[in-house]
């Protein structure tokens, strides 16, 4: 029997309310446990207030509302069909003749849909909401001032020194073992916020305790000559760990800007695994959000026949636990290049899906 437009439609409303519904539940949840935990972050601050607390939560909602998008289409697929067996109108179109691949399609298909919503608008949305969380939460309350750039001209980089700042900027770096040289180094001194002290050109510049060690030096200082200076140290706090440490994660950076942020840092002579693996995980979204809706209906085939709740429930909770632990080991492995960035990134997605499909074939014919 040939399923209708009408049931198709009906059966996919069904679940994209179901999802809206259990994912904001879920975001007011996240939202409430990152504003307790940022006003207890915040009660040593004098300078930070209770509205800012609030607006960082804000800022951030959208990103760890990206990390718990699988699990609301797996819960609100979960609620859709029971709904829909406890009123007997799944019961009845499966003992009309529809099968169960007929009424998945139109779930399939708006879980599709939402996975290409989450990595097209929702992705740029909350990478840029993050660039802004992540720049209060590093001056504010974790006190830092060193900011780091990569873009097609090269490194940027600022640093703060006593009063003064500097933007330091290299369009060709090379990493060798534990240390770091700048060629064609173009560092801009600041007296306190904007005010310009000078400029320093110098042919190559190597990172070293506690200080840049710059050789080949031209200092331009506001109404005197050029100087020139075979040898020159600037003072700064910023160590190769902190230059590491300072990149934009992968999750700041929007879906459609990481290719070319890849190539920015590949050519800077920095690796670029970690954005590479969180690139092609974005790619696998839409198809871990269908095996999310597969597995779904493992637990409601079988709470039509068996009619035990607590089936539905638990077997929720621990697919969405073992998918999170499955999730973040092959993670780690793709990081420590144990296995390649591709598998890394599909498997997840790929062994939910297969097991999704091979758990419906035996329900359904079984």
């Amino acid at each position: 029997m040939k399923i209708s437009q009408t049931l198709s439609f009906y059966i996919g409303r069904n679940f994209l309310y179901s999802f809206c519904a259990v994912f904001a539940v879920f975001l007011g949840i996240i939202y409430l446990f990152d504003t307790v935990e940022l006003l207890r972050r915040a009660s040593s601050h004098d300078n930070v207030g209770i509205g800012l607390i609030f607006r960082m939560g804000l800022l951030k909602l959208p990103f760890m509302g990206q990390q718990v998008f699988p699990f609301a289409v797996l819960f609100g697929g979960m609620a859709a069909f029971w709904r829909l067996t406890r009123s007997s109108e799944l019961v009845v179109t499966r003992a009309a003749g529809v099968s169960a691949w007929q009424f998945l399609l139109p779930v399939l298909l708006v879980a599709f849909l939402l996975g290409l919503l989450k990595i097209s608008t929702f992705n740029p949305l909350a990478s840029a909401m993050l660039t802004k969380y992540d720049r209060i939460n590093t001056t504010l309350l974790k006190g830092q001032s060193n900011l780091l750039a990569v873009s097609q001209s090269g490194l940027w980089l600022r640093q703060a020194s006593g009063k003064n700042q500097s933007v330091i900027h290299a369009p060709k770096i090379s990493l060798m073992k534990n240390e770091i040289k700048l060629s064609d180094v173009t560092i801009f001194v600041y007296q306190g916020a904007n005010k310009f002290k000078s400029r320093i050109n110098a042919a190559s510049g190597d990172l070293e305790d506690g200080f840049w060690h710059l050789k080949k030096v031209w200092i331009h200082e506001e109404d005197n000559p050029a100087v020139f200076k075979k040898e020159h140290w600037l003072e700064t706090d910023i160590t190769l760990n902190n230059i590491h440490e300072n990149f934009a994660p992968p999750e700041t950076t929007s879906f459609w800007d990481l290719p070319d942020f890849i190539a920015n840092m590949e050519r800077a002579g920095f690796s670029a695994l970690r954005h590479r693996l969180y690139w092609h995980s974005l790619l696998a979204a839409p198809l871990l959000l269908c095996a999310m809706v597969l597995i779904a209906a493992i637990f409601t085939l079988r709470q039509s026949r068996r009619g035990n709740a607590t089936i539905v429930i638990t077997g929720g909770i621990t697919t969405g636990f073992l998918l999170f632990f499955f999730s973040d080991v092959v993670f780690a492995l793709g990081l420590r290049e144990s296995i390649p960035v591709v598998l890394a990134a599909w498997t997840p997605s790929g062994v939910c899906t297969l097991l999704g499909l091979a758990m419906v074939f035996h329900l359904e014919d079984g």
